[in-house]
């Protein structure tokens, strides 16, 4: 702001004011945008649009956004522009509700959108929980304004926004009528189809992107590598991996990194060693996907190993970094190095990152430690819905029932929002530890409070369990035949397990031969039911359920344990 100072002395004008601006630093400090609001003053360009547009401007480069919201309000006079400059700034704010609210002023107020208005207004909306109905209804006035045929950017945005509210179908409506598209258009699309686990679509639209002549880039493999994630996807990813190499990407850090994460996710370790061997010891961004692959693929002792030589190569650790080595430490039994690395943690400044939190939360609960996730959760400032689902997570765990109950409760109190996760954890601990009416409450919830569109097949297997264990047979059954959604093999075989504590042989049977019906080849259901014959004395019958499944080539999955050597992180 110093170099300001001299060149301030020549400014006469509200335009010479606005042209100053316009070369002030990117992004500039909270202090030189309020020494520039103080000089608008005190030249007297207080009342003019076009020098209060410029400094609400930078306010919003500088994300004051506090102070862009004071300038606006007391500024006398409003244009298209000063509008548009508020929204955006807000768009990218925590509170992204808030651009759409000053959107609705804006039209209240007779002013017409402009295409910059729209798009940051819409980039909004993809950043809001559940907003497919306002980007419906902003996409109503975008046409209505006739931005959308006129702005391929405003299009793009549309795509981009359906997209991320999993409106993947509404996405290619837009991207369809659109008359321009370019590379960025069809990207968004492609990393929606991604985000919607839809591969096979994802590999078409690329085929169709380069038949219409336009090239992808690195962010559009980036998107179709990343839609591939099971083993079923391999030789699709593999496939990729070619069109890749073809264009000479293969060695580009986001597409390594995405090509890591690909390959560890499809489960193929051999794919997996061979992008590895090009990683730079010094690129922070293929590392921590090295990191977070091995993890993924069960190689613990070489996440160690490779987390230690980062570190002696000098390079960087992030909090991206220590989430994925608190994730693979989590699914260890090296409770040692996970203490060493939260001392890191400490040591490097990443400890009050909520994500780096999280991890911690959970790591501490895998290991058994209640009390340290509970003490980390007590240190989060402002917790995230994962902040609160990992201290859930940890406590019905270990069967902390009643705690977990308290949690949930102090969320309500709190009006956070729960997720389909949440109610899950919440409906497992009250299964595990008796609250029968307790989980019929919450379950209720989900239906009649608004909470979620409704239960999933993972709740009602909760709620089977639960009234299953307390020896409610007869309910847990109904509940089974009343379910709104096609019951899959998690309730089955929750009812058929409380059928073998009681030893109700009658249900058993019944439900069975839904499970053997809709599995024949699953091993589960026959041992429990040769498991619930013997229970009732009916050792003939168990042994033929035991000669069936010999018949049919099926084998019960031996169980497995292993130990894991400690190794110290430096």
């Amino acid at each position: 702001m110093r170099s300001h100072h001299g060149i301030m002395r020549h400014v006469r004008t509200p335009r010479g004011f606005v042209q100053l601006l316009a070369g002030a630093e990117v992004p500039p400090s909270r202090s030189a945008a309020g020494q520039f609001h103080a000089a608008s003053t005190k030249l007297g360009f207080a009342a003019n649009v076009f020098a209060g547009t410029a400094l609400l401007n930078l306010y919003c480069r500088s994300r004051c956004l506090r102070e862009a919201q004071q300038l606006f309000d007391e500024m006398p006079e409003k244009t298209g522009v000063t509008w548009s400059s508020l929204i955006y700034g807000h768009a990218r704010s925590r509170d992204p509700g808030l651009a759409v609210e000053a959107f609705g002023r804006m039209v209240r107020a007779g002013v017409s959108p402009t295409a910059s208005a729209m798009s940051s207004v819409l980039i909004a909306c993809a950043r809001m929980e559940d907003a497919a109905g306002v980007g419906a209804m902003l996409h109503g006035v975008a046409l209505k304004c006739g931005v959308c045929g006129s702005s391929v950017v405003v299009g793009t945005v549309l795509v981009d926004m359906y997209a991320k509210c999993h409106d993947v179908s509404a996405a290619q409506r837009v991207l369809e009528e659109m008359e321009e598209k370019n590379v960025a258009t069809f990207t968004a699309l492609i990393s929606g189809f991604a985000l919607a686990r839809k591969p096979l679509d994802a590999m078409v639209l690329v085929r169709e992107m380069q038949r219409s002549g336009v090239a992808p880039n690195v962010m559009t493999y980036s998107s179709l590598l990343s839609s591939f994630a099971s083993p079923e996807d391999l030789d699709h990813g593999r496939q990729a991996h070619c069109a890749v190499v073809k264009v000479g990407l293969e060695r580009n850090p986001y597409v390594l990194s995405t090509l890591l994460t690909m390959y560890s996710k499809c489960g193929s370790l051999e794919g997996f060693r061979k992008v590895q061997t090009a990683v730079s010891c010094q690129d922070q961004v293929s590392l921590n996907s090295v990191i977070s692959g091995l993890s993924s693929l069960g190689r613990g002792d070489e996440t160690f190993h490779q987390f230690m030589a980062m570190r002696r190569n000098g390079a960087e650790t992030d909090v991206f970094t220590f989430a994925s080595m608190l994730k693979a430490i989590g699914n260890s039994s090296s409770l040692l190095e996970g203490r060493q690395v939260h001392a890191l943690i400490l040591k490097t400044g990443h400890e009050s990152d909520v994500d780096v939190q999280n991890g911690l939360i959970s790591m501490y609960a895998r290991h058994g430690e209640i009390g340290e996730s509970a003490d980390v959760f007590a240190l989060v400032r402002a917790p995230d819905l994962v902040s609160w689902n990992s201290l859930l997570s940890a406590y019905a765990q270990h069967g902390y029932g009643q705690e977990v109950v308290q949690v949930f409760e102090q969320m309500r109190r709190l009006n956070v929002q729960p997720d389909h996760t949440t109610f899950l954890l919440v409906l497992t601990a009250c299964s595990r530890v008796g609250l029968v009416d307790k989980g019929l409450e919450y379950f209720n919830l989900m239906k009649t409070d608004g909470f979620l569109a409704g239960a999933r097949q993972e709740h009602y297997a909760c709620i089977v369990d639960l009234l299953g264990r307390a020896g409610h047979l007869q309910e847990a059954e109904s509940l089974v035949h009343d379910m709104p959604i096609e019951p899959g093999v998690s309730v089955y075989r929750a009812l058929l397990s409380a059928c073998q504590i009681h030893s109700n042989l009658e249900i058993a049977v019944r439900v069975s031969a839904h499970l053997i019906k809709l599995y024949p080849h699953d091993s589960s259901a026959h041992v429990q039911l040769s498991k619930a014959f013997a229970g009732d004395g009916h050792w003939g019958n168990a042994a033929e359920v035991r000669e069936a499944m010999a018949g049919k080539g099926i084998v019960k999955n031996p169980a497995w344990s292993c130990v894991e050597n400690q190794m110290q992180v430096a």
